[in-house]
């Protein structure tokens, strides 16, 4: 269900109208709020994601409780072609993009001595191959028309200090904020404007179930015991989507390379990440991989691409 009411946002509305935003992995999680956010202030809004039916669902209810156009599509983001035939299809209905959120993604906790090559890969060819081929393909199409636009990439604050337990998704998002680094500088001159949000605890059903199946998301899910984050409390969706709204937004126009993390202060604090877990044995483990092992079946029965 749509999650967000007008009061939930900072801005005026109409501040969005004549941006069109596309966010991948855009059907559930942090994407959705952000797509609401966005459709909610004048934007026209495209999804993407692997399970074409979310997809699609979510564009249908996000416009029955907001109105505007929200354009939900299925594609692989890991294969570069699906990409380039998505774009066109965008372009094509309407006209180019202003913005993009690199928001897909994969995780899973494992002991990293566990980890197969296909486990590796199934975080690593969408985080970092993935946000990387959607860049480059909105990237030429700007380059080639003129045009300024903004680019938003979904970090983790272990970028910093280290994703133990996590170690292929921290690798790729790594990558991530590098080539949002170099692009900030590389493209700038045409305009096109590259920064990162960095969440902390925002639980969502998808995060929960991966990163630590079986504990509840209002108590931070993954993240245990929110008594040791500074502000003593989970991310509010409100807060994600109005700092995503700013950087796409042009008036936020010199912002440009930064990485904004929205956390508390937790990894300063604790380190933000699964340190924690060094205490687990193997009947934890074990059971950590049944359950996601479980979360990863029900997920590929609801892809179509």
């Amino acid at each position: 269900m749509a999650q967000l009411e007008m009061n939930d946002l900072m801005f005026r509305p109409g501040l969005m109208a004549g941006e069109r935003i596309l966010i991948t992995g855009g059907g559930t999680g942090l994407g959705k709020v952000m797509a609401e956010a966005c459709l909610m202030l004048g934007a026209e809004v495209y999804i993407c994601g692997r399970r074409g039916g979310v997809v699609e669902a979510t564009a249908q209810e996000l416009m029955a409780a907001h109105g505007g156009k929200c354009v939900g599509l299925a594609c692989d983001i890991r294969v570069p072609e699906a990409i380039e035939a998505m774009l066109d299809q965008i372009w094509s209905d309407g006209g180019a993009l202003t913005g993009l959120v690199n928001n897909a993604a994969g995780n899973f906790i494992s002991r990293t001595e566990d980890l197969s090559p296909r486990g590796f890969d199934a975080i690593s060819n969408i985080v970092f191959r993935g946000a990387f081929f959607v860049t480059q393909g909105c990237g030429k199409r700007w380059i080639a028309e003129g045009r300024k636009a903004s680019v938003v990439s979904i970090l983790v604050t272990w970028i910093w200090n280290g994703g133990p337990f996590t170690v292929p998704s921290a690798m790729s998002k790594a990558g991530i904020a590098a080539m949002s680094q170099s692009l900030a500088v590389e493209w700038g001159s045409y305009g096109i404007r590259f920064n990162n949000i960095a969440p902390g605890p925002f639980p969502t059903e998808g995060m929960s179930a991966r990163l630590n199946p079986g504990q509840a998301e209002e108590s931070g899910g993954a993240y245990g015991d929110m008594s040791s984050n500074p502000m003593g409390r989970v991310g509010d969706m409100r807060e994600l989507a109005n700092l995503a709204v700013y950087l796409l937004h042009p008036l936020s126009a010199y912002v440009n390379g930064q990485t904004i993390a929205i956390d508390g202060a937790a990894w300063q604090a604790t380190g933000g990440n699964f340190s924690r877990l060094r205490a687990w044995g193997d009947e934890e483990w074990q059971a950590a991989r049944e359950a996601i092992q479980s979360t990863n079946a029900k997920d590929r029965a609801q892809r179509t691409v």
